[in-house]
């Protein structure tokens, strides 16, 4: 009976476990699938955006859980609710896009990839990831 016991709390404490991971991993994040930090790369860079936990959608789309792409170049991530700027060094995704190429003159960068709803408001720091990488 005791044997019984153990094993039945063993399974429970593994489920615990299993569940706290499953519940850690279900945050939300943006992340640069490439290039990895500290990349030394070539011209055009191409860079491909990573997303766990909500959805990529078009501008626009104000649908809880959903938003786009922008790419911050030589700038970090903006606080929640801040409207993301379009510039020449704050690129939009807005038509859903995963993937871009960009050209930067030769040296250090770094790039910011910060998550925006649709109407291009930033979901703050939380869903942003900031890398640098060396242009040759």
């Amino acid at each position: 009976m005791f044997k019984n016991r153990w094993i039945t709390s063993a399974v429970f404490a593994g489920l615990l476990v299993a569940s706290a991971s499953a519940v850690a991993q279900s945050d939300p994040r943006v992340f640069f699938v490439a290039p990895k930090d500290g990349a030394t790369v070539s011209n055009p860079v191409h860079a491909v955006f990573g997303l766990d936990g909500m959805t990529v959608e078009p501008a626009g789309t104000m649908t809880a859980g959903t938003g786009h792409h922008h790419l911050i170049v030589d700038g970090g991530p903006l606080p929640q609710g801040t409207v993301i700027p379009a510039t020449e060094t704050s690129l939009h995704f807005g038509k859903g896009q995963t993937e871009t190429d960009l050209t930067l003159p030769p040296g250090d960068h770094t790039l910011t990839l910060q998550f925006g709803d649709g109407a291009h408001r930033s979901y703050g720091p939380e869903m942003s990831q900031t890398i640098t990488i060396h242009v040759k």
